[in-house]
């Protein structure tokens, strides 16, 4: 990358069809639907993606696809989280070489129970350093019970400098954004927000450059961002006040199948499936999304038509 990564980079969901084989053909769609939304990077092999419904094999197989298929028109972030240091810095070389643009990584964790001590989590993302050439974006979330306080990341920052990304997507985020921003300044270049964008606006003013959504909205939260950053603050809080009860909505009573839906029912993807044991959402809550959605146009239903 010539400069920061900034702006909405999305992440691409796995398409499943209904036995629950991965459909490539339907994730390179998914591809170019959001490459049709203006994106600014995309994010593969994610949480949103089901990364942990996938075999190493598959994930393989759809990050050197969907690295092929952008063929650089887009930065890519590739998600190699592992609780060992030695397999999430090969998960990490293999993706540079595939052509990643960045790699993305929890603290290692396995389970509630079993995590890293500070200087530990230094020495994790130092050996991926280690094996890579490419920026490296901590993940700040909730479902790593390993705790990531600021001086934590300040001290991860100044001693691997490849560490030059975070996403942020805990409680009270906007306040842990600023207090990196004001401590690495320049040394962090990539604050970002995460959880669909849902603390969006707050995010941005505590000094995020960018969001991590799903692949719901994204051309939507895309011009959010962009009036933003050019400094139209009123424009953005009142596009984002539009769009943030389906991103609620999105966030409270979907998780990650919401974007699933709604490609089904704009036509861009033939199935919503989600491996087993994650199942579907209750008829009444799909329905509840789609008429949402509906009211707010987005491109999701009417890209493919």
């Amino acid at each position: 990358m010539d400069a920061p990564l900034t702006g909405v980079v999305p992440v691409v969901p796995t398409v499943f069809r209904d036995d629950e084989s991965v459909d490539l053909d339907g994730t390179v769609r998914v591809v170019d639907y959001l490459l049709d939304s203006r994106v600014d990077g995309l994010c593969l092999l994610a949480n949103y993606a089901e990364q942990f419904a996938l075999t190493d094999a598959e994930r393989d197989q759809l990050a050197r696809a969907l690295l092929e298929h952008v063929a650089g028109r887009v930065p890519v972030i590739v998600t190699t989280s592992h609780y060992s240091a030695r397999v999430a810095a090969a998960r990490s070389r293999a993706a540079q070489d595939m052509g990643a643009a960045m790699v993305m990584l929890m603290p290692p964790f396995f389970g509630a129970t079993i995590t890293a001590a500070g200087p530990a989590v230094i020495e994790y993302f130092r050996q991926v350093a280690d094996a890579t050439d490419i920026p490296i974006m901590v993940q700040d979330a909730p479902l790593s019970p390993t705790p990531l306080p600021v001086s934590l990341l300040v001290d991860l920052v100044h001693q691997v400098p490849q560490v030059q990304y975070a996403k942020i997507e805990v409680p009270q985020a906007a306040d842990k954004l600023h207090a990196l921003v004001s401590a690495l300044g320049d040394r962090l270049p990539g604050p970002f927000d995460g959880e669909e964008s849902v603390t969006l606006i707050p995010d941005l003013d505590a000094g995020a450059k960018g969001t991590m959504p799903s692949s719901m909205v994204p051309a939507e939260i895309g011009q959010i961002v962009r009036g933003y950053l050019a400094g139209d603050r009123r424009g953005a809080v009142s596009a984002w006040e539009d769009l943030l009860p389906l991103i609620h909505f999105e966030n409270r009573q979907c998780g990650l199948r919401a974007q699933k839906i709604l490609l089904a029912e704009g036509g861009i993807i033939s199935s919503d499936r989600t491996r087993a044991p994650f199942g579907p959402v209750s008829p009444r809550t799909r329905r509840g999304l789609i008429e949402l959605a509906a009211r707010t146009d987005p491109l999701i239903l009417r890209w493919a038509r």
